[in-house]
């Protein structure tokens, strides 16, 4: 017996639902777990970075293809194909024994991910037709992608304690056949017969760009940033990003037009993507290994701490709509990235305190998070609302693309600076016979959160008992003050990109 329209839209919406809740959960729950990875499959403070980096890249490689593959070649069919490569992908994350497996199965995972993402937004524009039913089913959508990055880090807590790390990623395994039998059962198939052809050129240079200056910062330590190897990857990465703008601007249908960001809206509001992505989430991934290995949290009640960090994100998203309305997006975004950044500076402070707890963290963390929930939102409507219908979709992929690249690159950026920071203490604090080699073997293991292995790569074992712990507490302050002074920065680039006539007033007061 055939479903009705009404029953067919219930199964769309919950397996599009389900597939956004996935998604979101592989970014947020997995940070919990490093720690855990770090001590069990023998990893350091690259190998850290490089399972949230290979996903974040793997998104941006594939975000602009998926949507024209799925133009010419039908949303549904491609949504089931990627749907099918995630759940095949988790499964190998979760059965990986060794580092450089997971690395490569997360690689593959973040790209069926992300094209999964680009199929779900096609999806609900197509099934959902009506304004007030296409509302409801984007209002849904987001509350549940919001849940999974939200609720993740508790989730991810929760699964360590109660099964084993494995589980964060099998547990996608059910939730896909779940997906899968729901997506048959009620998404309608759609195509657009005027696709245009696919920017193969500019998909593998942008791609190869990210790449090499992730590659460069994180592994630059060891090769040596001055080394040959060091400038002919960072030579590598210029001249791909070259090749990318030069197609750019040649090609008749660019799948980036930089002529939109000649709207000061456009880039004000993208200068509040990256903004966000260059403090908030790259923070996330090392908080953990923050209440794990300084405060001493297990990984459930590190968890719990995370959600003062994340919950704000999705309750204040509606207060923010009501604030764009009224004040305009112009004035919401750069005070949201300037709350963003006060959290920052209050997570500084509390983290510095002689007895550091959640407690002294909590005024930073729901600062923090409520600068977030200000500023995306408004970020979303405003890079989509500020160009003309025919290219919201490409406005849509500048906007997620930048957050993915900024997101990739900052993980990096910030893992350097822990680990400069933990050496610098070191050096300052650790026994005057202590070598460089020594220091600097001592702060990679410290910065990776194996507080003994540091101590051990140091002479005079029993004076350097608080020294590890120390070390990496002021690691953290440092990144939270990187944070916070960045992000101030974006604030005020995206204001006087938004209005420059405020500055005049300012400057006439």
């Amino acid at each position: 017996m055939p479903l009705s329209s009404t029953r067919r839209n219930l199964f769309a919406l919950a397996s599009v639902c389900l597939a956004a809740l996935m998604f979101g959960l592989e970014i947020s729950s997995v940070p919990v777990i490093l720690p855990t990875l770090e001590r069990l499959l023998h990893g350091d403070l690259k190998d850290m970075q490089w399972i949230m980096n290979a996903y974040t890249i793997a998104c941006t490689t594939v975000l602009m293809a998926a949507g024209t593959l799925a133009d010419r070649y039908g949303r549904k069919r491609l949504f089931i194909i990627t749907l099918v490569c995630f759940g095949v992908t988790s499964l190998i994350c979760g059965l990986a024994t060794s580092m450089s497996l997971l690395i490569v199965s997360r690689f593959l995972q973040g790209m069926s991910g992300g094209a999964m993402v680009i199929c779900l937004l096609a999806i609900l524009s197509h099934q959902f037709r009506g304004d007030r039913e296409r509302s409801r089913a984007f209002g849904a959508f987001g509350i549940v992608f919001g849940a999974g990055l939200g609720f993740g880090p508790l989730i991810g807590g929760a699964i360590v304690a109660l099964l084993d790390w494995q589980w964060v990623f099998l547990v996608h395994v059910p939730l896909t056949v779940l997906t899968l039998f729901l997506t048959f059962a009620g998404v309608a198939e759609s195509s657009d017969p005027q696709a245009k052809r696919l920017d193969l050129v500019g998909i593998v240079s942008l791609s190869l760009a990210v790449f090499g200056l992730t590659y460069f910062i994180t592994q630059g330590t060891e090769l040596g940033f001055a080394s040959p190897a060091g400038m002919a990857i960072i030579g590598a990465a210029a001249f791909s990003f070259a090749i990318f703008v030069y197609v750019e601007k040649t090609i008749p249908h660019p799948m980036f037009d930089f002529s939109v960001f000649k709207i000061r809206d456009f880039s004000g509001a993208l200068l509040g993507s990256i903004g966000m992505n260059f403090s908030f989430w790259p923070l996330m991934i090392y908080l953990p290994l923050y209440f794990q290995v300084v405060l001493g949290y297990d990984s459930v009640n590190a968890g719990l701490s995370l959600l003062a960090y994340t919950l704000p994100t999705l309750i204040v998203p509606p207060f923010a709509e009501r604030c764009s309305l009224r004040y305009r997006a112009g004035v919401v975004i750069p005070a949201g990235l300037f709350t963003l950044g006060l959290g920052f500076m209050l997570m500084r402070y509390g983290s510095s305190m002689p007895h550091a707890s959640w407690l002294s963290l909590l005024p930073g963390s729901l600062v923090a998070g409520i600068g977030l929930g200000l500023t995306n939102t408004p970020v979303t409507n405003t890079t989509t609302g500020s160009v003309a219908s025919n290219r919201a979709g490409m406005a849509s992929g500048i906007d997620m693309s930048a957050r993915l690249i900024t997101l990739a690159i900052n993980i990096a950026v910030m893992g350097w600076l822990l680990l400069e920071s933990v050496l610098s203490y070191l050096r300052e604090h650790a026994p005057q016979h202590s070598s460089p080699t020594q220091l600097r073997s001592a702060a990679e293991a410290i910065a990776a959160g194996n507080l003994i292995l540091g101590i051990e790569r140091l002479p005079a074992v029993d004076a350097s008992a608080g020294l590890a712990q120390a070390a990496l507490a002021h690691g953290f302050g440092t990144l939270m003050l990187y944070g916070g002074i960045g992000v101030w920065i974006l604030a005020t680039l995206s204001f006087v990109t938004f209005s420059p006539r405020n500055i005049a007033r300012l400057i006439e007061q």
